[in-house]
């Protein structure tokens, strides 16, 4: 071979993968975003709250924030069975995560008093702001705060399977360096 097609094909060695990538990515830009692996829902936008979005109501109201931590909360307008059965569930996911329970809190987001709760649930009112917020979403839902204060990800508690939200959990500590 002669020198000048060397040249080319070498340069079309490195060229090639380039451009045909470019080209697949703009002609089928689905193909890369078209499934997750979260098997939450995601809150799409994103909610971000402020501090003066949630007013904690238990005693743990002067050293409670939901900066810096991850937070499994728990919306509803009172507190009836389905709702202390998915307490449960949230305590036993922070069980579950073993070495990064510390990383996460409960809370249970609730317009009333509440009455025999744990003491690792911590109990709050939502602004009117946030619960305008929250209202897109059905009653009765868990969501997952991220340690910046967003709203990220929904939950159905009916079909809360809580090895798919510990996989979730495990995965975003995984790749967070943050909370």
């Amino acid at each position: 071979m002669n020198s000048k097609k060397e040249l080319w094909i070498l340069l079309a060695s490195f060229v090639l993968p380039i451009v045909l990538g470019t080209a697949f990515f703009y002609w089928n830009p689905t193909a890369f975003t078209g499934s997750t692996v979260n098997y939450g829902q995601f809150v799409n936008p994103v909610i971000t709250t402020e501090q003066q979005d949630v007013i904690f109501t238990n005693d743990a109201q002067n050293k409670s924030s939901l900066q810096g931590l991850w937070t499994l909360a728990y919306v509803t307008n009172d507190c009836e069975k389905a709702c202390r059965q998915t307490l449960k569930d949230m305590k036993t996911i922070r069980i579950l995560t073993n070495e990064n329970m510390r990383r996460i809190q409960s809370l249970l987001l609730t317009g009333e008093s509440v009455q025999g709760l744990d003491s690792s649930i911590l109990l709050a009112r939502g602004s009117e702001e946030l619960l305008q917020k929250l209202q897109k979403f059905p009653n009765n839902r868990l969501f997952l705060i991220d340690p910046l204060g967003n709203v990220m990800l929904h939950y159905e508690p009916k079909d809360l399977i809580i090895k798919r939200v510990i996989k979730d959990l495990k995965r975003l500590f995984k790749y967070s360096r943050i909370g």
